[in-house]
Formats: C-alpha cells, sequence, structure tokens
C-alpha cells in the first residue's frame, strides 16, 4: 500500500510541470502572433474550462446539502 502512494504522490507531483510547460508553449505562439484578440479568446476560453466544473460541483452540493437537510 506505501508504495502505491508513493508513486501517486510522485505522480501527482510531476502533474504541473507537465501543464506548466504546455502553457508556456501556447504563451510563445499567442505572443508571437501579434494578435491581441486571438490571446483574448484563448485566454477567456482558458477561464471558461475552469470555472465550469467548480460551478457543476456547487451546484451538486448545493441539492446535496437540500436534500440532506430536508
Amino acid at each position: 500500500m506505501k508504495k502505491i502512494l508513493f508513486f501517486a504522490v510522485i505522480f501527482l507531483f510531476l502533474i504541473p510541470q507537465t501543464s506548466e510547460a504546455q502553457c508556456a508553449m501556447c504563451r510563445a505562439v499567442l505572443e508571437s502572433e501579434g494578435n491581441v484578440a486571438v490571446a483574448e479568446g484563448v485566454n477567456n476560453g482558458i477561464k471558461y474550462l475552469m470555472a465550469v466544473p467548480y460551478v457543476l460541483v456547487g451546484v451538486l452540493f448545493y441539492f446535496v446539502y437540500k436534500k440532506m437537510k430536508a
């Protein structure tokens, strides 16, 4: 069990570095083009993609709370 936990923790520490590298690549491409509208569109898309799961989980917890309270 400790071996699985160890590898899981190592894996979780490696995920942000991979994600950050991809974001840097996207940023470099967007900055090199000089098109501000495209860069703003990509940034807005990232914000929406980040917000949707939080909203869905919040709605789910609200309904669970309401169900448990009643």
